[in-house]
C-alpha cells in the first residue's frame, strides 16, 4: 500500500552512489525527451547497483506516443536473459485499476449500480458487524477502500496452488466488519476481490475471461492477463527466490509488461478511446479520477478516486497526479498519471529490494517530462530550518504510551529528559517543533544522536478526530493519518488464558509467521509475530478485548479493526484469524 510505503520509507537509510548526472542542456526544445532518458537511464543504472536490483522495466507516455520504454538488468539472470519493454512482471495492485474499470464498464452498460449494496449483486455474501451498515458496502467505497471490509483474508491468499478467488465470498460469513462504511482509508484486498466476484456474476464471464475480453485484448495488451501465476524469475540481491501465485486476481493477480501497460494509459488520454473503439466513457473516466472521500476527517488530506490514488506521490505544477503501486512478496510496481498533462509512466521490477526505488524513478521521470513537454519546473525549495522547542510536561502526557501504527505498535516514553520511541528494534528521539509538531532524530545504540535527512523531514502531530488521538505525518504540505494512540482496557482474566505462543494448526503451501505470540505488556494484550523472510523484525500489535471472546487488532487503517476469535477445545486455547486455526503450545514447549 502506499500510505504504509511513505511512512515505512522514512525509516530506511540508503547509501546514495557518487556518480556525476548528465549534464542538462543549456536550451531544451519543447518535446525533445532526449536529456529525460539520459538523465533517468544514469538515475535507474546507479539505483539498481546500490539497492542490488536484477531486473527493471520502464515505459513513459506522452497522449499517444510512447516516447520512451526500455529494460535494465536482467529478466533471467542465470540464462542471461535481459529485462525489456515487453518482460512480464506480476504487478500486484495495479489490477486494482483494472477491476475498477470493469466495474465502470459495467456501470455503463446498467449492470451495476456503483452505490447499490455489494449484496444486490453478491447475495450470498454476508460478514458480521457491531457497526451496522453491511448494506453500506458498496462498489463505490470499495473502490475507495472505505468499505469498512477486513484488509484480507489471508488463509489461502498465496501458496503454491491457490484455489478461486470466490471462494472469500462465503468464507467470511462468521468474520466481522473492521469499521463503519466511509468512515477511514483502510485499504482492503478482501473488498476489491469480492468486487470481482461480482463483475464476473454481472458479467456472466469468469472474471479472467471477462477482463481479457472486454479490457486488455481490446487495449492490445496481447501480453497480460489475470492468472493465479508467476511468470518469471524473481530475485534478493542478486540471489533467485521461489515466487508465489496470488489466489485474489482482482486484487492483485494482474500479469503484464510495461508496454502493454503503455496502452491502458494511451486510452487515457484519449479520453477512454483505443484504437477507434469506446472503451469507457469520458464521464467514467472522470469520475474515476475524482475525489471521492473529501468530507472523512480522519484520512486528514489523503485523496482517492475510484481505483486510483491521488495522494501519495509529489509532481509539483502537474494538477491531477493520479497513481497505484503493487507490492507482493517479489515484485515491485508503480503506474502513475497526469491526466491535465497526458503524461503517464509505469515501472515495474522482479526484485524484492526494489521498492524504495520504484517511486524515486516515476516521480522523477515525470518531473523531467514534465519540463520537457511543457517547460514546467518544479518551485524552488524553501529550506526552512524547523525550530526547535522545549519539551513540555504537557507533551510529555499527550505522547507517552503506546501507538498502533502503519509499521506496528510503537512505544514512546520518556528517558533522560527526551521522547523517545521504539520502533522495530531501533530508538528515535521525538524532537519539539513550533505548532505542536515534532521530528525525529535517529538514536545510534540507544544514545548516540544521528542526523538523517528523510527524519529532519519529519512533521508529527497528535489530533483528537471522533474520540481518537490519531498520529498524523506531514509531508510536501500534505498530511495523513498514521496511527492512533492506545489506552489500556481492563483485561477479563479469561483473556490471560491465552497468553503463550501458538503454532499453526491448518498451514497451506505458502508463507507462514516464524512464530506467533500473545503477550501481556504494560495492561496491553499484545500480538508479536515473526517472520523468516524478516529476520531480526518483530511484528506487534495491540489487541483489544470486545467480548468475552473476541479481540480486535487495534488503530485505525489497513489490517487494524479486525476479529480474534477465543475458543477452548477443552482445556486448550485457539484462536481463530481469518481463516488460521492457532492452538495455544503447552508451557515448556516451544
Amino acid at each position: 500500500m502506499q500510505a504504509g510505503r511513505i511512512f515505512c520509507a522514512i525509516f530506511i537509510i540508503a547509501l546514495s552512489a557518487c556518480s556525476t548526472p548528465p549534464q542538462k542542456p543549456g536550451s531544451p526544445v519543447r518535446g525533445d525527451y532526449s536529456y529525460t532518458k539520459k538523465y533517468i537511464t544514469w538515475m535507474i543504472e546507479r539505483e539498481m547497483e546500490d539497492a542490488d536490483v536484477t531486473g527493471l522495466s520502464i515505459a513513459l507516455v506522452d497522449d499517444q506516443q510512447v516516447v520512451w520504454e526500455q529494460g535494465f538488468g536482467y529478466a533471467d539472470k542465470q540464462a542471461g536473459i535481459k529485462a525489456t519493454p515487453d518482460t512480464l512482471y506480476h504487478l500486484g495492485s495495479i489490477a486494482k485499476v483494472f477491476t475498477a474499470t470493469a466495474a465502470m464498464q459495467l456501470a455503463e452498460q446498467g449492470k451495476l449500480d456503483i452505490d447499490q449494496p455489494l449484496r444486490t449483486y453478491l447475495p450470498e455474501f454476508s460478514i458480521r458487524s457491531r457497526v451496522g451498515g453491511i448494506d453500506k458496502i458498496t462498489p463505490r467505497n470499495i473502490m475507495t477502500h472505505h468499505s469498512g471490509l477486513p484488509c484480507n483474508w489471508v488463509h489461502g491468499m498465496s501458496q503454491r496452488n491457490p484455489g478461486p478467488f470466490t471462494e472469500v465470498v462465503t468464507a467470511v460469513k462468521d468474520e466481522y466488519m473492521a469499521y463503519p462504511p466511509d468512515y477511514v482509508f483502510a485499504y482492503s484486498n478482501l473488498g476489491v476481490t469480492l468486487l470481482g466476484a461480482s463483475i464476473e456474476r454481472q458479467s456472466g464471464e469468469c472474471f479472467a475471461c471477462y477482463m481479457s475480453g472486454h479490457l486488455l485484448l481490446p487495449l492490445g495488451m496481447t501480453h497480460s492477463e489475470f492468472a493465479p501465476r508467476i511468470p518469471g524469475k524473481s530475485y534478493d540481491r542478486g540471489r533467485e527466490i521461489e515466487a508465489l501465485p496470488l489466489r485474489d486476481l482482482p486484487s492483485g493477480g494482474l500479469i503484464s509488461s510495461v508496454g502493454d501497460i503503455a496502452h491502458f494509459m494511451q486510452m487515457i488520454f484519449a479520453n477512454g478511446k483505443y484504437g477507434g473503439r469506446q472503451i469507457l466513457a469520458p464521464e467514467s473516466l472522470r469520475e474515476m479520477f475524482r475525489v471521492q472521500n473529501a468530507n472523512v476527517p480522519l484520512d486528514f488530506d489523503f485523496k482517492m478516486g475510484l481505483g486510483w490514488m491521488l495522494s501519495g506521490i509529489d509532481v509539483p505544477r502537474a494538477g491531477t497526479v493520479a497513481s497505484h503501486g503493487g507490492t507482493t512478496l517479489n515484485y515491485h510496481s508503480l503506474m502513475v498519471v497526469l491526466p491535465e498533462q497526458k503524461l503517464g509512466v509505469v515501472v515495474l521490477s522482479n526484485s524484492v529490494t526494489a521498492e524504495a526505488m520504484i517511486g524515486k524513478i516515476a516521480t522523477e521521470t515525470l518531473k523531467q517530462a514534465l519540463e520537457a513537454k511543457r517547460g514546467i519546473t518544479p518551485p524552488v525549495k524553501e529550506t526552512r530550518e524547523a525550530k526547535e522547542v522545549l519539551l513540555t510536561d504537557a507533551d510529555v502526557r499527550a505522547y507517552n504510551g503506546y501507538f498502533d501504527t502503519l509499521i506496528g505498535l510503537v512505544k514512546v516514553s520518556a528517558k533522560s529528559g527526551d521522547l523517545v520511541a521504539e520502533i522495530m528494534g531501533q530508538e528515535l528521539e521525538l524532537i519539539p517543533r513550533e505548532e505542536n509538531q515534532f521530528g525525529a532524530r535517529f538514536k545510534l545504540f540507544g544514545f548516540i544522536p544521528v542526523k538523517i535527512g528523510a527524519l529532519e523531514e519529519l512533521n508529527i502531530s497528535l489530533h483528537k478526530i471522533d474520540g481518537h488521538d490519531v498520529l498524523a505525518l506531514k509531508s510536501n504540505n500534505q498530511s495523513m493519518l498514521i496511527g492512533e494512540k492506545i489506552e489500556p482496557v481492563p483485561i477479563p482474566p479469561r483473556v490471560l488464558d491465552y497468553v503463550g505462543e501458538y503454532e499453526i494448526i491448518n498451514k497451506y503451501d505458502g508463507p507462514l509467521p516464524q512464530s506467533v505470540r500473545i503477550l501481556y505488556e504494560d495492561g496491553l494484550i499484545i500480538g508479536a509475530f515473526t517472520f523468516a523472510e524478516k529476520p531480526g523484525f518483530v511484528f506487534r500489535v495491540a489487541l483489544k478485548p470486545v467480548a468475552a471472546d473476541e479481540l480486535v487488532t487495534e488503530g485505525l487503517g489497513p489490517g487494524k479493526g479486525e476479529t480474534l476469535h477465543l475458543k477452548k477445545r477443552g482445556t486448550e486455547p485457539h484462536i481463530y484469524y481469518s481463516g488460521f486455526d492457532l492452538r495455544k503450545k503447552p508451557a515448556g514447549h516451544s
